[in-house]
């Protein structure tokens, strides 16, 4: 039996001298989900690989005699999966499937280009799907959507698993431990799943739920030692960073102290990144753990700046207690990446002004900024509907794609646009080489050349946006 896992590339990969200074114009840190799978299936089907259009080209001749094609894909990266999918079924005699968070949660659209749809999080049922294959069945287990003489077929949502310990084999993808080197490619791992909170844009409590579970810190550790030599040997990194990917790190207290301790105690001398909510910056004893584990910057969910924001999508935060923990993760010795969302309907137009001076002003090392997300399922989805300006899900990847309150789309795409370019402008990326610390020259570097790159695709769309807006004024 053979088996191939893809993650399609919203824009697939291709050599070019940009990869060593942009990440996400030709090049993307492959998927942690996609690639558990590929190393669960792998123990049981010997011929399993993994391709990730983030960081190569697929080789199609090997996938088309496949008996068994998995593609997963995100909101950002459907379109492109549709395609493959279409072309899989039209090309090969491979079962086609797909899955992943849009495929899940949209999968009354995905049925129409795959076989089948997998549910959920897959650990378990990739297998029971893989035995389905081999045996020529009708796959009946729960987690699984199809279509049967024209009608939609669901077999019921499969709980969860409550452990998950598989370390992905990065091995399994093709072409990865070449790029490894890449310092726009980070090291990634995934410890824990789920998020107790409620915000109405994110689709992670939707996908994983609410509970949250994890990995033993053992288990952790051990995933972080065997990422760490992936990306190091027979490569000489000038950013020798690993990224922790979990939604919500610190929503188990204590069992984020317990892995933090495992790795203190490992004596791993690495730079660490995870993603956090502003609460954490308020715990004392959390953040020296972090400062002595080897954590180098926090970031931060932030969102907002505006306390009307936080309470309309029923995000429990206000700009006082961030400010407040962003200062007091400073003064461990620790810097704050911002995650920012710009389209609320309490914004107007002057909101990416004073988002840059927000950044600048308390000190935040970078900033990722996009415009409201719309992942389908989500509440923020729901509510916005009739708001939408299409569904290319290709352009839902932090560009303007729906109609603010306050504002007109194309008045929003400017304001990312004015953000982006005054927190990443060239006196600052100036200052920056002259005083930042040697870690931050280089992100900073990366993130100015990153920007500039968004800022072109967010140009490009203007003439459509301001015909958008015209067309909505008229009406």
């Amino acid at each position: 039996m053979k088996i191939r896992l893809i993650e399609p590339g919203n824009r697939p990969y291709k050599p070019t001298p940009l990869n060593l200074f942009v990440y996400d114009r030709y090049i993307r840190t492959p998927s942690v989900g996609l690639n558990t799978l590929a190393t669960i299936v792998k123990e049981k089907v010997d011929d399993t690989l993994m391709y990730s259009e983030s960081v190569s080209r697929l080789v199609m001749e090997d996938i088309v005699d496949a008996d068994l094609i998995v593609i997963g894909i995100f909101t950002f990266s459907a379109v492109r999966g549709y395609r493959l999918a279409r072309y899989f079924k039209k090309n090969s005699g491979a079962v086609v499937v797909m899955g992943g968070l849009h495929a899940s949660m949209n999968y009354r659209e995905a049925v129409r280009y795959c076989d089948y749809v997998l549910l959920g999080e897959g650990d378990e049922s990739i297998l029971d799907m893989v035995e389905a294959v081999r045996k020529g069945e009708t796959p009946s287990f729960p987690g699984v959507a199809y279509r049967k003489d024209g009608k939609l077929v669901h077999t019921g949502m499969r709980r969860p698993p409550e452990r998950f310990e598989t370390i992905p084999d990065k091995n399994l993808i093709w072409h990865y431990k070449k790029m490894a080197g890449h310092n726009t490619l980070w090291g990634q791992v995934h410890a824990s799943r789920g998020c107790p909170h409620n915000c109405d844009y994110c689709a992670v409590v939707r996908h994983f739920g609410r509970k949250v579970r994890t990995r033993t810190p053992d288990n952790v550790l051990e995933d972080i030692r065997r990422t760490i030599a992936f990306q190091e040997e027979g490569h000489h990194r000038l950013l020798k960073a690993l990224w922790i990917t979990d939604d919500n790190f610190f929503a188990d207290r204590e069992w984020a102290m317990a892995v933090l301790q495992k790795i203190i105690d490992s004596k791993i001398r690495y730079h660490f990144t995870v993603q956090a909510r502003w609460e954490v910056g308020l715990d004392d004893e959390m953040l020296c753990l972090l400062k002595r584990a080897g954590f180098v910057e926090l970031a931060m969910g932030i969102e907002f700046i505006e306390d009307e924001s936080f309470a309309l999508y029923h995000k429990k935060s206000s700009r006082s207690s961030i400010v407040q923990s962003i200062e007091n993760i400073q003064r461990h010795g620790m810097s704050v990446r911002g995650l920012f969302i710009l389209g609320a309907d309490t914004h107007t137009v002057g909101v990416g002004e004073k988002l840059a001076d927000f950044v600048i002003r308390h000190h935040i090392k970078g900033a990722l900024i996009q415009c409201m997300y719309f992942v389908p399922g989500t509440p923020v989805y729901e509510s916005h509907k009739d708001r939408l300006l299409h569904h290319d899900w290709s352009r839902y990847n932090g560009h303007t794609v729906h109609k603010p309150a306050r504002m007109t789309p194309y008045e929003l795409q400017r304001e990312h646009i004015r953000a982006s370019r005054k927190i990443y402008s060239v006196p600052r990326l100036i200052q920056a080489l002259l005083h930042e610390d040697r870690l931050h020259k280089l992100l900073f570097v990366g993130e100015f050349f990153w920007h500039m790159s968004i800022r072109a695709d967010l140009q490009k769309e203007l003439p459509y946006l301001k015909k958008m807006s015209a067309e909505a004024g008229a009406d």
